[in-house]
């Protein structure tokens, strides 16, 4: 089985739109780590789209917050401020949808996983580092966790008693030209390609692993973030049984257009800028 693994969509449809293309053909379920809206313009288009893909779904705190369940006000004005906006904007139907969408921890029936949102202990912390990590790996249900939250591709793991933090080796978007090569491959930057990194993920190792984030990565890569997870034996081959596969991905998208659909909604203009600094 092949699972598509997503997080932190936040109302960017011109990144999903492009996540989704990325990806067709290789996955057969979908994992949604919450957070569809709050931020972007387009949460009805994102809910809309993605709705009829999903196999599970938690709820992210953006998505308590623009559906009413909680209040905006631990939020900076920023952030308030697009929730507020996104909970005027959102359909009765959508707001109903957000309404019910359960709290992580959260386990489908088709692989021995864990969803969350945040951490697996609260759906609102942080893991930021292997000291947030600790805690959550001893005590996991499952081998491995996917979480989001924190806007950041990779992960920690653990085996025996050793601990490793996870960081995609990807080439960053966002560099400056000292640091990456300007040349160009059939008119394109390679900084600016799709790319993506597989690790194995073998028996007797425990993994959080965090997606990334499709509408707004915030490691300095404008680029959307996807994963794919790989639990079909026949596509390890050659590795240790049982191993399966963690495939990262970012891709580009129309981020201009999404740019615009936030400053066309009145929405602040740093939510607009961020995008383009990957942070």
């Amino acid at each position: 089985m092949r699972v598509l693994i997503l997080s932190d969509i936040h109302a960017n449809l011109e990144a999903l739109t492009a996540v989704l293309d990325a990806a067709a053909g290789q996955w057969d379920e979908l994992w949604n780590l919450g957070d569809l809206v709050g931020y972007g313009g387009s949460p009805n288009q994102v809910i809309d789209l993605i709705r009829p893909l999903e196999s599970l779904v938690v709820r992210g705190n953006h998505d308590r917050v623009c559906c009413g369940l909680t209040s905006p006000n631990a939020f900076n004005p920023t952030a308030r401020g697009a929730a507020l906006w996104t909970r005027a904007e959102l359909s009765q139907a959508n707001l109903d949808w957000l309404r019910e969408l359960p709290q992580g921890p959260a386990q489908p029936a088709t692989a021995a996983a864990t969803c969350v949102h945040g951490s697996p202990l609260d759906e609102d912390t942080y893991i930021l580092s292997m000291r947030d990590a600790w805690a959550p790996l001893q005590q996991m249900s499952t081998p491995i966790t996917f979480f989001g939250h924190t806007h950041i591709q990779g992960g920690f793991t653990a085996r025996g008693h050793e601990w490793h933090e996870l960081r995609p080796h990807l080439h960053p978007a966002n560099v400056l030209p000292s640091e990456f090569p300007s040349r160009k491959d059939s008119g394109i930057h390679l900084a600016n390609r799709p790319i993506s990194w597989t690790i194995p993920l073998p028996p007797g190792t425990r993994h959080l692993l965090n997606p990334g984030s499709v509408g707004q990565p915030r490691d300095r890569d404008w680029r959307a973030s996807f994963a794919i997870l790989n639990t079909d034996p026949e596509l390890t081959e050659g590795m240790e049984p049982g191993t399966q596969t963690i495939t990262f991905h970012r891709v580009p998208y129309d981020l201009v257009a999404s740019q615009g659909r936030i400053l066309m909604a009145g929405l602040p203009d740093r939510l607009a800028a961020r995008l383009r600094e990957g942070r």
